[in-house]
């Protein structure tokens, strides 16, 4: 048998699979899966498993935060500002993230993107 390396992100991927399978509502597991499916290249299956976490943890900042990346990433403005908007009102404050996030690149010269940085930023 062939020996696996530790850091390949298929197996990894294979791997939360199988766990999630087992038990589907493992929010643990469905964020790993976003973040693997996101860094991968599959932007459509990431948005799923963001998707699924915000349903299991509505509450989430974070959850919300990567929602809206995954929408982002999927030329869904629209939505991923509204998204945005639901992560800060849940307390999401990473200014600094949210000014250079890729993730978020679409979203840059968008007013509504620049009023909520804005609002975000830290006064000096």
């Amino acid at each position: 048998m062939a020996k696996r390396d530790a850091n390949d992100p298929e197996f990894e991927i294979r791997f939360f699979e199988s766990v999630l399978r087992r038990v589907p509502s493992y929010s643990n597991v469905v964020e790993i899966l976003a973040g693997l499916y996101t860094r991968q290249g599959r932007i459509a299956d990431g948005l799923k498993m963001d998707r699924r976490l915000v349903k299991l943890q509505p509450a989430n900042a974070t959850a919300r935060y990567n929602l809206a990346c995954s929408l982002a990433l999927s030329k869904r403005k629209a939505d991923a500002l509204r998204q945005l908007h639901e992560a800060v009102a849940l307390g999401y404050r990473d200014f600094d993230w949210m000014q250079q996030d890729p993730d978020l690149e679409a979203l840059k010269h968008d007013p509504e993107f620049q009023a909520l940085l804005k609002k975000l930023k830290p006064q000096s």
